[in-house]
């Protein structure tokens, strides 16, 4: 059974930074896509940023340039280096994987992905 964590939450001062980590178990194959998602207090579950087995990334407008995701080798550990933190950030984050998206990862249908983490969550002060 594959099980997805996440790790590396945490509360932290506006400018600050964080790191998040992902990790996919309980499979030999490794996601066509992974995910990070955000959820914040009283709205919905939106996405951050996607990988896609091919290397293709995508991010939301609001973290270009401050969010970066990647993957190791294995393409079974996720993670999300976050720079310049914003109150705005504040959020329950979650990593998803999808193993059957062949070409392109869903942005706005995160019912898509078959696999969820438990969430991580980070705090921004200001």
């Amino acid at each position: 059974q594959v099980q997805v964590a996440e790790s590396g939450g945490g509360s932290v001062q506006s400018g600050g930074s964080l790191r998040l980590s992902c990790s996919t178990t309980g499979t030999t194959s490794s996601p066509n896509c992974m995910a990070w998602f955000r959820q914040a207090q009283g709205k919905e579950r939106e996405a951050v940023a996607t990988i896609h087995k091919n290397g293709k990334q995508r991010y939301a407008d609001s973290v270009v340039g401050r969010f970066t995701i990647s993957q190791d080798d294995s393409r079974k550990m996720l993670y999300l280096e976050m720079n310049s933190l914003k109150p705005e950030d504040t959020a329950m984050y979650y990593c998803a994987a999808d193993f059957e998206k062949r070409f392109a990862c869903s942005f706005y249908f995160p019912e898509e992905y078959q696999n969820w983490g438990q969430g991580t969550q980070v705090t921004v002060s200001s």
